[in-house]
C-alpha cells in the first residue's frame, strides 16, 4: 500500500503543478483508525483579490473499505471579520451498484466535490474553513484525507 499511497501522491502532485488557476489546495490526513465525530479540520485561505470570482471544492479521498455510498459533511466558515457562516453537503462517493464515483488508483478514489461555484469573497484576508464529518457514524472509517482547492474562474 505504501507505494500505491507514493505513485497518488505523485499523480496528485503533477496535477497540481499543471493547474494554474489554483489559489489554495491542502489535504489533512485523517487517522487510519477513522474520523471522529468531533474532529474538524481547518483551512486557512488567504484571499487577496475580492474583485474576480472564484470556486471552491472539498476534495475526500476514500478506501475501498468505506462503508456508506454517500458523505455528510458539515462546513463553518469564518471571514476575516468574524463573520460565520454554516453550511451543510451530501453528495455520492459512489454510485447505487458500489462502483465508486471518483478516481482511483488501487484501493484508494478522490473525489473533488464543487461546494461554491462563482464566488466572491467579501473582504481581503484569512478566510477560515472548518470541516467535521456528518455522518451517524461516531468514528467513520475509510476516509483517508480532506481538502480544499480554491481556484480563480476562467473568464469568458
Amino acid at each position: 500500500m505504501t507505494l500505491k499511497f507514493t505513485v497518488w501522491t505523485f499523480l496528485t502532485a503533477i496535477l497540481m503543478a499543471c493547474t494554474n488557476n489554483n489559489v489554495f489546495f491542502a489535504y489533512h490526513s485523517i487517522p487510519l483508525k477513522g474520523w471522529n465525530m468531533d474532529s474538524v479540520y481547518n483551512f486557512n485561505i488567504p484571499i487577496k483579490d475580492t474583485t474576480i470570482a472564484y470556486n471552491i471544492y472539498v476534495n475526500v479521498r476514500n478506501r475501498s473499505e468505506y462503508q456508506h455510498q454517500n458523505l455528510w459533511l458539515f462546513i463553518q466558515s469564518t471571514s476575516p471579520d468574524h463573520i460565520q457562516k454554516k453550511d451543510t453537503i451530501n453528495f455520492f462517493l459512489a454510485d447505487q451498484r458500489g462502483k465508486w464515483l471518483g478516481s482511483g488508483l488501487g484501493s484508494m478514489y478522490e473525489m473533488p466535490v464543487l461546494y461554491l461555484q462563482h464566488f466572491h469573497f467579501s473582504k481581503v484576508g484569512t478566510y477560515r474553513f472548518g470541516i467535521v464529518q456528518g455522518m451517524r457514524d461516531t468514528i467513520l472509517v475509510g476516509i483517508n484525507d480532506i481538502g480544499m482547492r480554491i481556484e480563480k474562474c476562467s473568464r469568458k
